[in-house]
């Protein structure tokens, strides 16, 4: 039996192109125009930035845990959240989540071991890039890290907030990406995460300076696995 997958949403641009992912994918398991059955639920954009601007990360959790409960109630069988950023409030209600969660940085950690990269850029908003939420799932699978300095995150954070969630893309945002990635490459690391849902929509393989672990992709596609596999665990 293929499964019903929950998405916890955050940002429209980043859960969209979860959706469109698995959507687009589904047919090479499940034949011409198949998918697993998707639901998807997120509150106002803004709910989630008034708790980001004053760190409220339980209130973070309460909105994530809210979506969670709405779709445990139509049925879905387990969940995703492709935001990286409020990954960081998991903890304060993973105890009571309805469902299953499948963490999209340990999605990511285990890719990086399966490429044998040693030593990764991490790229996200600033509460992403400060926080544990990718260097714990790392450290714990031997990956080194390298974090943005102070001014890179001020300006990537404007970038993601400011742009790309209200899907504004501009060259000048993926040129200094691309100096930010250059950087790392130079400091040793041999590719980059794109912590942010958002960003694989201006920088990817195709025009990075550094391999890329698309964290949006890369759970779009654990969840599809998991989802054909009839396995919500």
């Amino acid at each position: 039996m293929t499964l019903h997958i929950g998405i916890v949403a955050c940002s429209s641009e980043g859960a969209a192109l979860c959706y469109r992912t698995i959507c687009a994918e589904g047919a090479q398991f499940l034949g011409a125009h198949g998918h697993p059955e998707i639901s998807m639920h997120t509150p106002p954009l803004a709910e989630y930035v008034k708790c980001l601007d004053r760190d409220d990360w339980r209130g973070v959790g309460e909105l994530m845990l809210a979506s969670a409960q709405k779709l445990a109630a139509i049925g879905a069988d387990f969940l995703i959240c492709p935001d990286n950023t409020i990954h960081q409030a998991l903890p304060h209600i993973e105890m009571r989540l309805p469902l299953p969660w499948l963490h999209i940085a340990e999605i990511a950690a285990s890719e990086a071991v399966a490429r044998s990269y040693r030593r990764l850029g991490l790229l996200g908003t600033r509460w992403l890039v400060e926080s544990e939420v990718y260097p714990e799932k790392l450290r714990a699978k031997g990956v080194a890290f390298l974090r943005p300095g102070v001014d890179e995150r001020a300006e990537i954070n404007r970038i993601i907030m400011d742009e790309l969630v209200c899907a504004v893309f501009k060259p000048g945002a993926t040129a200094y990406l691309q100096r930010v990635i250059a950087r790392m490459k130079n400091e040793g690391c041999e590719a980059v995460v794109l912590g942010c849902t958002e960003l694989p929509l201006i920088i990817g393989d195709s025009n990075s300076p550094l391999p890329t672990l698309d964290s949006t992709c890369l759970l779009a596609r654990a969840a599809l696995r998991r989802a054909v596999e009839g396995n919500p665990n």
